[in-house]
């Protein structure tokens, strides 16, 4: 078995905003004009987040390395084999760990179409660098899609005190479309935005609301303009990407293999000619793979006290953390 370690979720990536695109992610509308959000631009990380980062942090696309923050053998949380996706691409695997605590009915689609090998041999169909990988089109019509009905969105949970986020920073809800600042931190190893959790005790039903987070590396639904129209395709984003968070449902996050998902072709079927796109080889859930190639993944508990000393390695000067985005959640990954 071969064992490594690596830290998940951060390139350090600044992304000029791109005037002329219109990046959202869309089941049925292939051209970036057509999409209900405006351009992409990515979430840049400041000079002092980056230089703070790059002495913890191996890039993804990369070989791992051992950390120099060492993390007890307690402070680490195996993923459940069945809420794990594997996608094979052209470029290697993706291990992609599934959140139903925040999305059921889309993890439930995903799954469901795993396991009825329907992604298999169809497509990266729109992919836009520094932004998303949109999969599940064919070859032959990139608005291919499920028979099964719509899956109604999922963009918030209502949480209580049994879904603990660590709240490390406010946060604008998304700058287009919710310029409130929030509460974001972790929760189970995924960037979380949350409703101050203090404030459970004045709601009806005792939660709050409560989103994953458009990180690099976070896996979503694709949709049309009807909030409600989730069917099959799927993007992973390459980027952070701020404008489509609590507007599209995230339902998993890459655990191993974003260096992956960062090297599918990019392009976008009906509008760039000669784009040939990469192809998703198969889609599979873990617990249905013979145990020879399962990976065994664990994550570092980020509700744990030795990552709030982890996090204390990554502060500045004046004590301020990088963005949530930009901190890296260490995975060990055994092959």
């Amino acid at each position: 078995m071969k064992k490594s370690l690596w830290f998940a979720g951060v390139m350090a990536l600044t992304f000029a905003a791109t005037a002329c695109a219109d990046n959202s992610a869309t089941e049925a509308e292939t051209t970036n004009d057509a999409a209900p959000a405006g351009e992409v631009a990515g979430s840049a990380a400041s000079s002092a987040a980056v230089n703070t980062a790059a002495s913890v942090v191996q890039e993804e696309a990369s070989e791992p390395e051992t950390s120099a923050f060492e993390f007890p053998d307690d402070a680490w949380r195996t993923v459940d084999p069945e809420d794990m996706l594997y996608i094979e691409t052209d470029h290697g695997m993706i291990v992609i760990e599934l959140a139903p605590e925040f999305a059921p009915q889309h993890v439930e689609r995903m799954t469901t179409l795993a396991r009825q090998n329907f992604y298999d041999y169809l497509v990266w169909h729109r992919v836009i660098d520094g932004f998303v990988a949109q999969g599940g089109g064919s070859r032959s019509n990139p608005n291919h899609g499920t028979d099964l009905p719509n899956v109604p969105g999922e963009f918030t949970t209502r949480r209580g005190p049994d879904m603990p986020i660590t709240e490390l920073q406010q946060r604008t809800v998304n700058p287009r479309q919710d310029p409130r600042e929030a509460p974001a931190g972790f929760w189970n190893g995924f960037p979380a935005g949350t409703g101050p959790i203090v404030q459970a005790s004045i709601t009806g039903d005792g939660r709050v609301q409560s989103w994953l987070l458009h990180c690099t590396g976070a896996a979503a639904m694709a949709r049309t303009n009807d909030p409600n129209s989730a069917g099959s395709q799927f993007y992973i984003t390459r980027g952070n990407a701020e404008h489509l968070n609590a507007q599209y449902t995230v339902w998993g996050r890459v655990r191993h293999g974003q260096d992956a998902v960062n090297a599918i072709a990019v392009g976008t079927m009906g509008q760039d000619l000669g784009f040939s796109p990469d192809t998703i080889v198969s889609m599979r859930v873990g617990s249905d793979l013979p145990e020879d190639e399962q990976m065994t993944i664990e994550v570092a508990d980020t509700n744990s006290d030795a990552f709030a000393a982890y996090l204390d390695t990554l502060r500045n000067a004046d004590g301020n953390l990088p963005d949530v985005c930009d901190i890296p959640v260490p995975t060990r990954v055994t092959e």
